[in-house]
């Protein structure tokens, strides 16, 4: 930090004592000041003459906004007023409010502008047409400040209830799309502290003060807390704004300093002593900085930032200062997209050597070599995905040529590269802030907080009876973690020249030392770990999968035959794993798995495909309380795998689909669900709203629901209900086939083990259960009328009872109904049971 000793530049007396404000137009060729008087004064940019002077104007101005062609300013008396630049006269009237104006804040087109004052709602007029006006009603108090998203989509609304009130714009009607409490103090509209929001150049997060006189930077897309740039001011924050390209911030403060700080380190630059600031702006495109106090003086500033650190400026756009930046790295649970057969987004990018911290660098470099670097994830509309002009602005380089090439016959003759399954950890969820859950399922939940030097890590458990919840310092940065009623396993990356390290820490033990670390290989990274019953398993980078004992005796290592791998998991002594395979027909990698038993070293399934809809995504995947694999895929589907114990037999089979359930049938709901665990014939998982994708803090409640196998549609099962007799035969049938699916998984689980009296009750349970499904099927298709016969008797033939007792209620069914005719063919049916005859010639 160092504190700037130059020549005390002399402010230029533009206003009366009070509050004066000021702005500079997109082009940076001038500059509108308005102060407590009726003259509005326009400076040039690079000239030392006299302002022009707009006279007759509204006294006590209280805001002014700019674009190339006009600028608006608003009074105390409720006015807003248009201007012209080109003949500096007035022009009109857009709106008036029965109490003061606040600010005035202008979209990046010049098209809106958006109105705070005393009242409780912020209008935002169109500046061609002032009849066309939107109103932003959420706030119970009146706004202090307004700020424009750089896109025009978004606006954040400063509230003097101490809430910062972020309205996305991109629908007809403005809707609310967050609000962020706890971060700016509750001030009144007058006050001269600032709680104003600014959007970072990037579009991906804001900076606004806060009580503790910081500069917090908050996420737009999750609303949570960031960086912070604190210890600089001994004052209240009075004023702070970017820098063109996001790489400086600077502020003003009641302890007469002004401040720059830079945007990666939130460090202090420069002090420079000027007193009584209330309002900074950046010039667009130069090292000049202009400002004004409430002695209605303004300075001008050339060269603002010292040579030292000018080349800060000279960086193309920089980006927001994330703890975790999902642009900087990629997070276990994020998935990587690749272009293909359309430009690639990165050779769009004005690219500037010599500069190694610019945002192309963080991103990775284009030059070869580097064929895994070349993606850049757009989650949050940010615009990354684009090329950049030198205006720091989307260019329409995304479009592609027009040439009249069709994009898939583009792929021809361009750069093909295939899309990737990438590599994700179970149970697990990116960076939110400064925390994320590392492990989430029925026995607790493990999360871990960066506390930048070090992490935190918290284990605790649902069952606080049985298991103690603990807690610990991580020096190690653990990003990978498994939990079981046995111990918890953690992985971390290669840090600082240390290698990858897998970590076990059992609950119970009857030794003093029970924990155990190992370190692998130079070179090699953790891409997941799965910890069972038995055995310790991991993935890694370099397609090793190694397995431990739970005390660390190294069991095997050897290399997948899929890759890259993707995911794994495990149920006593088995193993499935997953890595990409050959590519499909739409340039997508298919996912292949294996299940292997370790302790028989024997391979159930090898390389088998995992069956995903086409452009689908896995999203976890998990053995149930029974130890069958299920995978919960990113349309909504839950799919257990059947017969995966018979090598070359195993099928997906669909146990549920969310998107299907009743509770979603209105359409006005809209929610996501996170996958946790199949159990007990449910599914367990976390309901998502509100657009989230992945479960945060607060821990949310666990959801519990029914299978329900997908077999008719909705349309169809609600004509049944408005049938004079309703027709249960769709809820039925899907009974019989969840039926049937359940009773064949606890067949393959007695043929491959020695089975217990209850497994063996459980199966002749199950086996009943068919039969009486059937049976009710069976009476449905006799009440349905005599046509329905053959049905019946097809029916009557699946069921599994071979005493004849439901072959026997059966035949009372038809004859109940008065269905002679089927019922002689039900006996005939039972009488080739007992003769030992196949049931195939009816």
């Amino acid at each position: 930090m160092t504190t700037v000793a130059q020549h005390r530049l002399r402010g230029r007396p533009a206003h009366p004592a009070g509050p004066t404000f000021l702005t500079y137009t997109p082009n940076g060729r001038k500059l509108v000041t308005a102060g407590s008087n009726n003259v509005i004064r326009v400076y040039t940019t690079g000239s030392d003459g006299e302002p022009t002077n707009i006279d007759d104007c509204q006294e006590n101005n209280t805001a002014v906004a700019a674009s190339n062609e006009f600028f608006i300013t608003g009074s105390e008396d409720g006015t807003v007023c248009m201007y012209s630049l080109e003949t500096n006269q007035y022009e009109k009237m857009l709106t008036r409010c029965s109490l003061p104006i606040r600010d005035i804040a202008l979209s990046p087109d010049g098209l809106w502008a958006a109105v705070a004052s005393d009242e409780l709602t912020v209008k935002i007029v169109n500046t061609r047409d002032s009849d066309r006006i939107l109103f932003l009603r959420n706030q119970p108090k009146p706004t202090k400040h307004l700020s424009f998203h750089p896109s025009g989509s978004y606006l954040a609304a400063s509230c003097t209830d101490g809430i910062v009130y972020i309205y996305s714009l991109s629908t007809e009607e403005p809707e609310l799309e967050r609000k962020v409490d706890g971060l700016i103090r509750a001030l009144e509209t007058d006050a001269e502290p600032s709680s104003k929001a600014i959007w970072h150049p990037d579009g991906r997060a804001f900076a606004a003060p806060t009580a503790t006189r910081d500069i917090a930077v908050v996420s737009r897309g999750d609303g949570e807390r960031q960086r912070t740039f604190s210890g600089g001011h001994m004052g209240d924050i009075t004023a702070l704004t970017w820098s063109p390209n996001g790489a400086l911030l600077m502020t003003a403060g009641a302890d007469r300093k002004i401040l720059l700080w830079e945007t990666q380190t939130q460090k202090v630059l420069a002090r420079y002593d000027y007193a009584n600031v209330i309002n900074l702006v950046w010039h667009p495109h130069e090292n000049m900085v202009s400002f004004a106090t409430s002695d209605g003086e303004v300075y001008i500033y050339a060269d603002f930032v010292t040579p030292d650190f000018a080349p800060l400026l000279e960086k193309t756009l920089q980006p927001a200062p994330f703890i975790h930046d999902p642009l900087a790295e990629i997070s276990g649970n994020t998935r990587k997209s690749i272009t293909n057969g359309v430009k690639d987004i990165l050779e769009t990018r004005l690219k500037r050597r010599g500069t190694p911290d610019s945002l192309d660098e963080i991103l990775g470099s284009e030059g070869e070599g580097h064929e895994e670097d070349d993606f850049v994830i757009d989650d949050d509309g940010a615009g990354y995905a684009f090329g950049v002009n030198d205006f720091g602005k989307r260019s329409n380089g995304h479009f592609g040529d027009i040439d009249g090439v069709d994009p898939k016959r583009r792929a021809t003759y361009q750069s093909w590269k295939p899309r990737i399954h990438q590599s994700f950890q179970p149970g697990s969820t990116p960076w939110r802030g400064n925390r994320k859950y590392l492990c989430l399922n029925l026995i607790g939940f493990v999360w871990t907080v960066d506390q930048d030097t070090h992490h935190t890590v918290t284990v605790e458990f649902y069952d606080r009876e049985y298991h103690r919840d603990f807690h610990f310092t991580d020096p190690y940065l653990y990003d990978k973690a498994c939990l079981n009623d046995n111990g918890t396993l953690f992985s971390c990356p290669p840090a600082n020249g240390n290698p990858a390290m897998v970590f076990y820490r059992p609950h119970e033990t009857w030794t003093a030392r029970s924990d155990w670390r190992t370190q692998l290989p130079a070179g090699e990274d953790v891409t997941s770990i799965s910890l069972s019953d038995s055995y310790i398993f991991v993935t890694t980078n370099r397609n090793y999968v190694r397995v431990y004992t739970l005390y660390g005796t190294p069991f095997r290592v050897y290399r997948q035959k899929s890759s890259p791998t993707v995911t794994c998991a495990s149920w006593r002594d088995y193993v499935l794993t997953m890595g990409n395979g050959p590519v499909g027909a739409d340039g997508t990698t298919k996912l292949l798995y294996t299940i292997e038993n370790v302790r028989r070293d024997e391979v159930c399934q090898s390389e088998d495909v995992v069956a995903l809809e086409g452009g689908t995504e896995i999203n976890s995947v998990f053995f149930s309380d029974t130890g069958n694999p299920c995978i919960y895929d990113s349309t909504g589907v839950l799919l257990v795998l059947q017969h995966w114990r018979t090598p070359g037999q195993a099928r997906w089979v669909p146990l549920l689909d969310t998107k299907l359930l009743d509770r979603l049938a209105s359409g006005r709901k809209e929610e996501t669900y996170w996958p946790v665990a199949v159990a007990q014939d449910k599914f367990h998982c976390i309901i998502l709203k509100g657009g989230d994708k992945y479960p945060y803090f607060p821990r949310p409640l666990l959801s519990e629901f029914d299978f329900k196998i997908p077999i008719a549609s909705a349309e169809s099962r609600k004509d049944d209900a408005e049938d004079a007799l309703p027709n249960d035969g769709p809820r039925l049938e899907e009974s019989f086939i969840r039926s049937s699916l359940n009773l064949s998984l606890m067949e393959d689980l007695l043929s491959s083990t020695t089975a217990t009296h209850t497994q063996r009750a459980e199966l002749a349970r199950q086996e009943i259960e068919v039969d009486k499904v059937l049976l009710q099927l069976l009476n449905v298709e006799c009440r349905e009328g005599e046509e329905r016969g053959m049905k019946a008797l097809e029916i009557v033939s699946l069921m599994k009872d071979r005493t004849g007792k439901m072959i026997d209620a059966a035949g009372k069914v038809a004859g109940r109904y008065g269905r002679t005719v089927l019922e002689d063919k039900i006996r005939e049916l039972a009488e080739k049971r007992l003769m030992g005859i196949d049931d195939e010639v009816l």
